[in-house]
């Protein structure tokens, strides 16, 4: 049996690394680079029972543990650790001493109170995603079983009047294949011009990255932030193994663009990061940035994952709309897309809650 899964991001490669777990041949096509877009700009922060208010809990649950037993299985250095996950209160002018319930860190040592514990190191944990998705990679190719191909995704073949799938169209060139997987993350609206699926939208978010000069504790920072304009903005600080430091929380609404190489960098954006960071602690003010990143993370109308046949082409898969949990969600929905494929069952997990069908007929 041999499967293209068209995107190179941490769900195509998550699906294409277990596909090869069970001996199947996988062609991994990515437009640019692996780990391009989301999937390499990501925070990488890792929750067990966050998801589970909704029908991605189970999905979660199995991830988080996945994630575990792959940091000791594909023999690479991703930055996979357990964490402490801290709420923090800060702002630019007013005193946030009234909102400490927690001892605070001796490095949050400006305008910044700890008031409350979100996560312990046995329920959260986090990994630098642009490592985990090509340490997967990696270890499908020495499955044996994976060959990665940069192109662009132009449409899917067809066995005549049937529609079932017979492979996939890349830069003009037929590849064959058993089923396809459209894994593209928001690009995978584009495949909405040859199958039916819901509509797949991006959410716009900016980040840094920072090199600060002394060690940062494992602890993830989820703030409530007050500047002196009176907005009030959740900026997110994770400090990495390898002494960088992410941090995220602003956006725009711009349109996903066409190529995945045109999503545009905000300067101004990055810089009210690194100054908000470095409002909560004073040795992340004079950190260098060492990369200012912006992407898109795909989404669907009801902000679950679309993992599942697409409805009306046999041979034709989905695995998207993750949202903000994809880094997370990538082992357990690649295992489950794997051996739905391969036995027509996926038996890790119910896939029922993310069909794709369940939202075309609103669409």
């Amino acid at each position: 049996m041999h499967v293209v899964v068209c995107g190179g991001g941490v769900i195509g490669a998550a699906t294409a690394y277990f596909l090869t777990e069970l001996g199947i041949e996988v062609t991994l096509v990515e437009r640019c680079s692996l780990a391009a877009a989301a999937s390499g700009k990501a925070g990488g922060f890792l929750a067990r029972d966050w998801c589970d208010a909704n029908a991605m809990g189970p999905l979660a649950r199995a991830s988080f543990d996945l994630h575990a037993e792959l940091a000791e299985r594909l023999g690479a250095d991703y930055g996979y650790r357990r964490v402490d996950t801290l709420m923090v209160a800060g702002a630019d002018e007013a005193s946030v001493a009234a909102y400490a319930r927690l001892p605070t860190s001796a490095w949050l040592d400006g305008n910044c109170a700890v008031n409350g514990r979100l996560g312990t190191p046995e329920t959260t944990a986090q990994v630098e995603p642009g490592a985990f998705t090509r340490a997967l990679v990696d270890a499908a190719g020495r499955n044996g079983g994976a060959r990665v191909r940069i192109g662009a995704v132009e449409g899917l073949v067809a066995h005549g009047a049937s529609g079932a799938v017979a492979g996939a169209l890349v830069d003009g060139e037929t590849i064959a294949a058993d089923a396809v997987v459209l894994a593209m993350g928001p690009w995978t609206a584009l495949a909405r011009q040859w199958v039916a699926l819901p509509p797949i939208g991006g959410l716009k978010g900016f980040s840094i990255t920072l090199r600060p000069d002394f060690e940062v504790p494992a602890e993830m920072l989820f703030c409530e932030y007050r500047t002196a304009r009176g907005e009030v903005l959740a900026p997110e600080i994770y400090p990495r193994p390898d002494g960088e430091v992410w941090v995220c929380g602003m956006s725009d609404d711009q349109p996903v663009p066409i190529d995945p190489a045109h999503v545009r960098v905000d300067d101004a954006r990055c810089d009210e990061l690194r100054r908000i960071a470095g409002t909560m602690a004073t040795g992340l003010a004079e950190a260098r940035i060492t990369r200012r990143q912006a992407c898109y993370r795909p989404i669907c109308a009801d902000a679950m994952p679309l993992l599942g046949p697409v409805p009306g082409r046999p041979g034709a898969f989905v695995a998207t709309g993750h949202n903000c949990w994809g880094i997370l969600n990538a082992p357990a929905s690649g295992k489950a897309m794997a051996e739905l494929i391969a036995t027509g069952e996926a038996r890790c997990v119910d896939l029922a809650p993310f069909d794709p069908g369940r939202l075309l007929e609103a669409a």
